[in-house]
């Protein structure tokens, strides 16, 4: 049950990342004086991206996700 909601936690994580991103290239594109800057949405591509990363490594620290030892 808790590899269910690590992989919906971290889908979800990474599908707003992706959007931040899409989010920062239309108002790079855009160059309006007006509204949040761009590095406001890249900064919070960087926050969630760090923070699926330590859930990934608290994940296998703790057991619940196991690492593939023969990555071939």
């Amino acid at each position: 049950m808790i590899n269910i909601i690590l992989k919906v936690l971290l889908a979800a994580l990474l599908l707003y990342v992706i959007y931040n991103l899409f989010k920062g290239l239309f108002t790079f594109l855009k160059q309006d004086g007006e509204g949040p800057r761009m590095s406001h949405y890249i900064g919070r591509r960087v926050l969630f991206s760090a923070v699926a990363i330590v859930i990934i490594l608290i994940a296998l620290a703790t057991g619940v996700v196991t690492p593939n030892p023969r990555p071939y």
